[in-house]
C-alpha cells in the first residue's frame, strides 16, 4: 500500500469521524429539547458507531490510527515509521478541519465558528489525562494481542468514556483543535484547548509506560 493511499485513508476517516461527532451533536441538541442528557446520549452512540465503522474500514490500510497520539505511540514502540509521522499528523489534521467544515454545512452554519463552550478546570484535564491513557491503554494492547478486537473494543470504550470522564473524552490533539471551531454541542473554547492537549499528551504517554513494563521492555 503507497504512502500516499495511507493518508488518504486517514484524511477520509478522521473527516468522517469529526463530521460524526459535530454533526450528531447538533442533531442531537436540536432534536432533545433542551435535555443535555439526550443530547449527549446521541452523541455518543453516533460516535461509538462510527469508530467501529472507520476502524473496521480502514485498520488494513493505514491502521485507522485518525489521531496523533496512536501515530506517535505507534512509532516510538517501533510499530510503525518514523518518517510517516508527520505525514500522517497532517493528514489527520486535515481531516479533522474538513469534517468539522461538513457538519457545518450540513447543518446550515457557517464553515467555522469559534466555540464558547467552557470546558476548563482541573477536573477536565484529570478527564482528558485518564480519558486518553484509557484509550491508547485499550488500543496497544488489542492491537498487540488481539488486532481483530480493535473495531469494537474503541468504539466502545469512548462510549464509555463519553460518560465516565467531565470532559466527554476528546482523548485526541486534532479532534480537540477542530472542535474548537464549532460553536456547537461539541465544542470546545480555544483558550481551553491547550490544556486538554497537555493532559491527553500525558495520559498517552503514561499508557505507553505501562504497555513498555506490562510488555517486559
Amino acid at each position: 500500500m503507497t504512502l500516499s493511499r495511507r493518508l488518504a485513508a486517514e484524511v477520509v476517516g478522521t473527516l468522517l469521524l469529526l463530521a460524526t461527532i459535530v454533526g450528531s451533536g447538533i442533531m442531537g441538541e436540536r432534536l432533545a429539547g433542551g435535555n443535555v442528557a439526550i443530547a449527549l446520549l446521541a452523541n455518543t452512540i453516533a460516535t461509538g458507531a462510527i469508530l467501529f465503522a472507520l476502524i473496521s474500514a480502514f485498520a488494513n490500510t493505514s491502521g485507522a490510527h485518525f489521531n496523533p497520539l496512536v501515530t506517535v505511540a505507534e512509532a516510538y514502540l517501533g510499530r510503525f515509521p518514523w518518517q510517516q509521522v508527520v505525514p500522517y499528523i497532517a493528514a489527520q489534521s486535515l481531516g479533522a478541519a474538513i469534517g468539522v467544515a461538513i457538519a457545518h454545512g450540513m447543518f446550515e452554519l457557517p464553515i467555522y465558528t469559534t466555540s464558547q463552550h467552557v470546558r476548563a478546570g482541573h477536573a477536565q484535564r484529570l478527564s482528558e489525562c485518564v480519558a486518553t491513557f484509557g484509550l491508547l491503554t485499550v488500543i496497544l494492547n488489542c492491537a498487540k494481542h488481539r488486532s481483530e478486537a480493535v473495531p469494537p473494543v474503541v468504539a466502545t470504550y469512548i462510549m464509555a468514556a463519553y460518560w465516565f470522564t467531565a470532559s466527554t473524552s476528546f482523548a485526541n490533539p486534532v479532534v480537540t483543535i477542530a472542535r474548537s471551531m464549532s460553536d456547537t454541542f461539541s465544542g470546545i473554547r480555544p483558550i481551553d484547548a491547550p490544556a486538554f492537549i497537555a493532559a491527553e499528551i500525558v495520559g498517552a504517554a503514561l499508557a505507553v509506560v505501562l504497555f513498555r513494563w506490562q510488555s517486559g521492555k
